[in-house]
């Protein structure tokens, strides 16, 4: 198994981020839907048993790919992570690509366990992927508090008391031999007008 911190924040994106952040959407989405396309840059932290990476992000995401750019604080790309229905790769400078035929088989590789990267689209809007059982707690304001689906726990925060449906962070947790808690902060949020 690839060690994570072989990888280091190359991978680390394919989960998410830590800190505190302020989320400056384009456009705010009503609590209960989720938006096909957009853009979200922001931090993140993955920690498995002793393990941990951070890193910068910025993702975009449409119905059929996404593109994850990792950065280093100071802004320099040290990886980009594609995936589309011909498979996913990591191109990093220097280094030849590596392919995977998804996103399950290059993070079984890296973490030991299949984390399901294409639902992060879902639950960085605070939304269930469509189809698996979920539970979901709610916060007085009527927003995700809570997410439990596919063996993950993901707790949320908002930036604001009331108004904002979108998260500015996310803890990801899955209990394993070595539970696994990944980390997000969104400092940016757009909704995408294009589809990739």
């Amino acid at each position: 198994m690839i060690r994570l911190r072989a990888l280091g924040g190359a991978l680390a994106i394919v989960v998410v981020l830590a800190g505190c952040a302020t989320v400056a959407p384009s456009a705010v989405r009503s609590t209960n839907e989720t938006a096909a396309a957009f853009e979200a840059s922001g931090r993140l932290s993955a920690k498995r048993g002793s393990e941990g990476v951070a890193a910068h992000f910025t993702w975009s995401h449409a119905p059929s790919s996404d593109r994850f750019d990792v950065s280093t604080p100071m802004g320099q790309i040290v990886a980009r992570l594609s995936g589309d229905p011909s498979g996913v790769r990591i191109e990093r400078p220097g280094e030849a690509p590596v392919a995977y035929p998804d996103w399950g088989a290059l993070t079984r590789e890296v973490f030991g366990v299949a984390i399901p990267v294409d639902g992060l689209a879902s639950w960085i809007q605070a939304q269930p992927v469509a189809g698996p059982a979920f539970d979901l707690e709610r916060d007085a304001a009527g927003r995700p508090l809570v997410l439990r689906q596919q063996g993950w726990e993901i707790v949320y925060a908002y930036a604001d008391a009331a108004s904002s449906a979108n998260p500015s962070r996310l803890v990801m947790r899955y209990p394993d031999t070595e539970p696994i808690e990944v980390r997000i902060a969104v400092d940016r949020w757009q909704l995408a007008n294009t589809v990739r």
